[in-house]
């Protein structure tokens, strides 16, 4: 019988491949690699810890059929043991998986959500958004979606933990990411089932058969194996590793270090933790207190946050959600609901949108006055997002495929009311709901962010009338994106007055942003 998945996206997986080489040494397993991978070597045999027993030197050929049963637990060693992996030729790194490959695992069991799990990973280790690598997911059933998504968040979250457990257990970086991700993913499920473990690791080996032909389906079982001999000390180590103890990037936090002397430990704990499912009530359609009784009477008790906001005891699907498909209510953290509250549009008022892409704050505005609107998004399908979420609503506004800052080619020579200018950030205030921001982030990134909103600022800037408003918006916590941002621009230009400022670190109720009303004197 397979192990079921429970709960928890979808993705390819390799197909097999004919084996065409194989090392042996005395006591060690058989290895072998595909002809489709030419680019390996010949790897280095493979030496497991002591009790493992894979392909032995008397049964060249027979494949591992299931992982052996594991010891009783031991002391750990006080040294964690390596196992040396395949050494690939040319970059030494093997390419993710075909797209559309399919595997032959049970859709419902353990394995196939790992598997699944461990291609998005790998996709978002190699530089892809997390929103791009889940959307191969797709064609996936809502079960195997949901628990491979699981443990790619989860993973994500736990950024430096299984990196610095494999960087104790194998010699060298792992040849095929894929594998590595898969690696991952599993020491992910096994930090939250450590009950299941026996379990968890023959269900990843069983996934790591369906990759590269199975070239390392006996490497996955000998350092799982390792590692659950050797977890506490493993585990006590981790605690003098920075990176997989507060799970940032090592230059992250150094900067909250020096920006939030004494909260930092605080916010790295929020970027770590599961975000809440909040609400924005449309007001045109239903009062605050009536969603609340009607949240009431479906089981879903919730908490007022201030303004339109609900935040959910617990989360659920949006499809459960009372009128959510009739546009009563939009998916909306607290923090970025305080947009369209500070710049409070005013009826009849011209008002532009300039980032607007997903929509909620597109949608916010419309939801507070009757104004004409503009919405700008550089991205063809992040635009199309924002018309689906507008139709949702019943709410209209003229939404452009165009570059904000080159108002040549879309501007009419009107001048602007208002302006939401929600420029482009690390979003270093939202990583609890965009765990791959942890690494796809570089700190020289905090620069290159700070260039590009000073030219938006100036840019549009120029298209506001005087004694118009416009709100400058971030979801970072990074001063020179923030707060340093507007002193800058107050003094290139003396004709802009600042009316507010809010800073909303991170916490439970809602993500990091920033918010500086600006106003053009007349």
């Amino acid at each position: 019988m397979h192990a079921t998945a429970g709960t928890a996206i979808a993705s390819e997986a390799s197909g097999s491949a004919e084996c065409i080489h194989q090392l042996q040494l005395p006591g060690s397993e058989v290895v072998k690699w595909p002809k489709a991978c030419a680019h390996y070597r010949p790897p280095l045999a493979i030496s497991p810890p002591a009790g493992i027993v894979l392909n032995s030197f008397h049964r060249r050929q027979q494949r591992i059929q299931a992982v052996p049963s594991l010891p009783p637990s031991s002391s750990p060693s006080p040294r964690a043991q390596r196992v040396r992996k395949p050494i690939l030729a040319g970059n030494g790194t093997a390419p993710l998986a075909a797209a559309g490959a399919r595997s032959t695992l049970a859709p419902d069991s353990l394995a196939e959500s790992l598997l699944r799990a461990a291609h998005v990973i790998a996709a978002v280790r190699s530089g892809r958004s997390l929103t791009v690598a889940l959307r191969a997911l797709d064609p996936a059933d809502p079960a195997t979606r949901a628990a491979a998504q699981e443990v790619a968040y989860g993973s994500l979250r736990r950024y430096g933990c299984g990196e610095f457990i494999l960087r104790r257990l194998l010699d060298r970086t792992l040849p095929h990411a894929e594998t590595e991700a898969l690696l991952l993913a599993t020491l992910y499920r096994l930090h939250t089932r450590p009950d299941a473990a026996y379990m968890v690791v023959d269900q990843a080996v069983s996934a790591a058969g369906e990759l590269v032909g199975g070239a390392f389906r006996g490497l996955v079982n000998a350092v799982l194996r390792n590692y659950l001999r050797q977890r506490e000390a493993l585990l006590t180590a981790m605690a003098d590793d920075q990176e997989a103890t507060f799970q940032h990037p090592a230059w992250w936090l150094a900067r909250l270090r020096r920006t939030y002397p004494d909260c930092w430990p605080e916010l790295v704990g929020v970027g770590n933790s599961l975000p809440p499912m909040t609400l924005r009530v449309n007001r045109r359609r239903v009062t605050l207190n009536d969603y609340v009784e009607s949240l009431r009477r479906s089981g879903l008790p919730c908490r007022e946050l201030g303004g339109s906001a609900l935040m959910l005891d617990r989360p659920v699907a949006v499809d459960v959600l009372p009128g959510f498909a009739d546009g009563l209510v939009s998916i909306q953290d607290a923090g970025a609901q305080r947009a369209a509250e500070l710049l409070q549009p005013m009826a009849g008022e011209r008002v532009l949108d300039a980032c607007c892409a997903p929509g909620g704050k597109t949608g916010h505005l419309l939801e507070l006055a009757d104004i004409e609107l503009l919405a700008l998004d550089i991205d063809s399908d992040r635009t199309r997002r924002v018309q689906d979420n507008l139709l949702r609503l019943g709410l209209v506004a003229t939404v452009r495929v165009a570059d904000c800052t080159a108002s040549e080619q879309w501007w009419d020579g009107q001048p602007f009311d208002a302006i939401l200018a929600d420029v482009p950030c690390t979003a270093s205030g939202v990583v609890r709901r965009h765990p791959d921001i942890k690494y796809l982030r570089r700190e020289s990134d905090v620069r290159r962010f700070a260039r590009l909103q000073s030219t938006l600022l100036d840019k549009l800037w120029p298209l506001l009338r005087p004694g118009g408003r416009l709100l400058y918006a971030t979801c970072s916590v990074f001063p020179e994106e923030n707060g340093a941002q507007i002193d800058a621009f107050l003094v290139r230009q003396p004709g802009a007055l600042r009316l507010a400022e809010e800073r909303l670190l991170p916490r439970e109720e809602h993500d990091g942003f920033f918010y500086a009303l600006l106003r053009k004197a007349l």
